[in-house]
């Protein structure tokens, strides 16, 4: 296993044999770690409720120079709710598909997002985990694909895999989980629904808060803690598959076992941030396998640590891991996974 506290300690990952199946490493795991448990999920949607409410009412009462700590904890409490909704969108809240969809549109109306969408889109995701050019999630850029790219295109993409990388997932979440028309048949209705949902919510919504709370309220209430959210999903989601050591293949050298096993990062956060997140940073066994309700990930952990242990990477959460990242993970490279923008514009030269 490899566990690492310091990011200059990035090793050559060890992968599964290729003829490891992704089924042989779930018959490894316990069976108790499938079975949904109702009085858990439904404490975590109290609990986050419970914690997003506390952040409200705090915000209300605070005095000006502890608004920002406020902020920090209502945005991560809300992202509680994004994981429950991201339960529900894996099925694995409930057996019942329509209490899924329900508690799923509802868990993310706060965070104004489409359910569907989002659901589909992340679907596609667990399917091609780290298929360089197909996976959506912190898909890198080879060389040649960036200097295909517009001006802006090229600027915007340095940014967001630079020091702006926490804004990525406010870009990720505009550009393509509106628009119902990227997607066909069924899913077609169930998208427009959601977003329509969303969109006639923030209608309705939007003004009520403006008149009641004023332009300050609003932010002070709605934006920060919504950008804190964001905050989260672009570190959570940037941390899971793109550190230094972290391969994506190419269609025809990619495998599923070795992607879900060894291409996602296990990452120990603070304990706040662990609990009002609902352990949405145990990713691994996720990743092996979306029918792990959250309540169940950790147990999941500590059986594939015991049975795959020298597979898996994980690291301890700090802000010298994420400027690591944010100065190596540009440009994806065959042979060395990731280079720089400052090495790729030296051997320009």
């Amino acid at each position: 296993m490899t566990t690492l506290t310091s990011p200059t300690q990035h090793k050559t990952l060890l992968q599964p044999d290729c003829t490891v199946r992704l089924r042989d490493i779930i018959n490894t795991l316990p069976s108790n770690v499938f079975t949904k448990d109702p009085r858990k999920a439904w404490f975590k949607v109290v609990l986050s409720i419970f914690m997003v409410a506390l952040g409200m009412g705090a915000l209300a009462l605070t005095p000006w120079y502890l608004l920002p700590i406020l902020w920090i904890f209502t945005g991560t409490a809300l992202t509680g709710l994004f994981v429950i909704g991201h339960d529900c969108g894996h099925r694995s809240f409930s057996n019942r598909i329509w209490v899924n969809d329900l508690v799923g549109h509802l868990s993310f109306l706060p965070i104004i997002y489409p359910f569907h969408s989002w659901r589909i889109l992340h679907d596609h995701h667990h399917k091609h985990t780290n298929k360089l050019n197909v996976d959506n999630a912190w898909n890198p850029l080879t060389a040649e694909l960036y200097e295909s790219c517009s001006p802006l295109a090229k600027w915007s993409y340095r940014q967001l895999r630079g020091r702006f990388w926490w804004f990525a997932s406010v870009v990720h979440w505009a550009k393509i989980h509106f628009n119902w028309t990227t997607f066909t048949g069924r899913e077609r209705e169930q998208v427009r629904f959601s977003v329509l949902v969303v969109i006639t919510s923030a209608v309705i919504g939007f003004p009520i808060l403006l008149i009641t709370l004023g332009a300050w309220g609003f932010v002070k209430f709605c934006l920060l803690p919504w950008l804190v959210f964001h905050f989260w999903m672009s570190t959570f989601t940037l941390v899971h598959h793109t550190v230094p050591n972290i391969a994506f293949k190419k269609v025809d050298q990619w495998n599923e076992s070795q992607a879900q096993l060894s291409g996602t990062v296990h990452c120990d956060y603070p304990h706040w941030i662990e609990i009002l997140c609902h352990d949405i940073n145990v990713h691994i066994p996720h990743h092996i396998s979306t029918g792990i309700p959250s309540y169940n990930l950790r147990q999941a952990h500590q059986s594939l640590k015991k049975n795959w242990g020298n597979y898996l990477c994980e690291y301890r959460f700090s802000w010298s891991l994420i400027q690591d990242i944010t100065n190596q993970c540009h440009l994806y490279h065959r042979e060395f996974n990731y280079q720089s923008f400052e090495n790729y514009w030296k051997l320009k030269k």
